[in-house]
């Protein structure tokens, strides 16, 4: 596997992420608990360097957090690319009780989603489709 450590853009990609990883963790949860997903175009994810850029940039922003991650990429999935990443760090006692709750409001907006109930969806902090825009506008800044 071809090393991006040094690659231009991975290091500019990076760079814009950091702040988003940041932002991804649950409030007062310490900066534990975080993920971030992006579904992009196929063919947008191939110009900004492909899947393995990508989730270079989100590894070597991580690194930046402290985080100990792992990272999920996919081309062609019925969403287009799919590139994700998580904190899996052990949460400290202070921060667990935090990092649930937002873990179960999150499940709880999926099965919200594709519940057949009628009712209302909740507000989801950080949802996919805001976390994609403000990754496409990040990236887009940090290449101009």
């Amino acid at each position: 596997m071809a090393s991006y450590a040094k690659d231009p853009r991975c290091i500019a990609m990076a760079r814009a992420l950091v702040p988003l990883l940041r932002r991804a963790s649950p409030e007062g949860a310490g900066g534990y608990g975080g993920s971030y997903q992006v579904n992009l175009d196929d063919e947008e994810a191939v110009g900004l360097g492909g899947v393995e850029l990508i989730r270079a940039a989100m590894r070597k922003a991580a690194r930046q957090l402290d985080w100990k991650v792992e990272t999920i990429g996919w081309i062609g999935t019925r969403f287009g690319t799919m590139v994700a990443i998580q904190d899996t760090r052990e949460v400290p006692e202070a921060y667990r009780a935090v990092v649930e709750a937002a873990r179960y409001e999150r499940m709880s907006a999926a099965v919200a989603r594709v519940s057949p109930e009628p009712g209302d969806t909740p507000v989801q902090r950080g949802s996919v489709v805001l976390m994609t825009q403000e990754f496409r506008a990040a990236v887009a800044e940090a290449r101009a």
